[in-house]
């Protein structure tokens, strides 16, 4: 067996008799959506720690569980803290979540994130759905041996974000009266901030918001065929963007800020899924 899909197999029997339901979402949160679990109907949670080989994030900001419970009824499986690449960890730890998530069940990702933003219509605060990515210096976590139990060895990714999802959180936008940016998100490695002259090479290339996350984790789970999307919270204006220095704490702040409008529209969405 691939080392890499073995690791997976051997975190969910770890772990599967913990699990209470089968989820029919997997939800992903950024920054300043530490504290969605309190609007779910929680049945269960389970440490990183408790799970066998699981990577364990190190980000203040980001705890380490997986939340099991209902959202308006539809059974999911939420991520309380993610690991990142510039964590230290291989890329294939990275996007281990997201394929034991589908390993329990889940048919659907959905990503969020905190990120800068590069359009100039941007302010801190502001909603971006995802509509494609740009993965700029990120490994490709699908480079090795093909794992032929997820998905075939070259994946189309011309619809990466699934355009049904997409009209949803639209549709769902409107009717709360949340505005809601459509753009490109690109992920760098990190974990320090981009340069102004990144920053104007990124928007060169048609990006709109860039953070360090989300696209990989997107990779490995339009791989196994899942139904993809994904909302961008702007945290702040990117580097060169304004004169003021970039900081942890001021995303963090954004971001918890911005938090009421987009719990309010992850759940309305994961609602309107089923």
């Amino acid at each position: 067996m691939n080392q890499v899909y073995e690791k997976v197999v051997k975190c969910y029997e770890s772990i599967k008799e913990q699990i209470p339901l089968t989820p029919k979402v997997a939800l992903v949160l950024g920054s300043g959506l530490g504290n969605y679990a309190d609007t779910m109907d929680v049945k269960a949670e389970i440490d990183y720690s408790e799970i066998e080989d699981f990577p364990v994030s190190t980000v203040p900001g980001h705890a380490g569980k997986f939340i099991f419970g209902y959202v308006k009824g539809v059974p999911v499986v939420c991520m309380k803290g993610r690991v990142h690449y510039y964590e230290g960890y291989p890329i294939s730890d990275v996007v281990l979540p997201a394929r034991l998530m589908k390993m329990m069940g889940a048919e659907i990702l959905f990503l969020t994130n905190a990120s800068g933003g590069i359009n100039p219509s941007f302010s801190a605060g502001s909603f971006m759905l995802i509509k494609d990515h740009i993965s700029s210096f990120a490994p490709n976590p699908l480079v090795g041996a093909n794992i032929d139990e997820l998905g075939v060895r070259f994946p189309d990714m011309s619809k990466v974000y699934n355009p049904e999802l997409q009209d949803v959180i639209r549709r769902t936008a409107k009717e709360c009266g949340i505005p809601l940016h459509e753009g490109i998100y690109v992920q760098l490695t990190g974990p320090s901030f981009e340069s102004p002259a990144e920053i104007r090479m990124l928007r060169g290339l048609g990006a709109d918001a860039v953070g360090m996350s989300t696209v990989v984790e997107a990779i490995a789970a339009n791989h196994m065929g899942m139904k993809i999307c994904g909302i961008s919270c702007v945290a702040n204006l990117a580097a060169g963007m304004t004169d003021n220095p970039l900081t942890h704490e001021e995303v963090q702040e954004a971001s918890n800020k911005a938090a009421p409008l987009f719990r309010q529209l992850i759940t309305e969405s994961i609602a309107s899924f089923a």
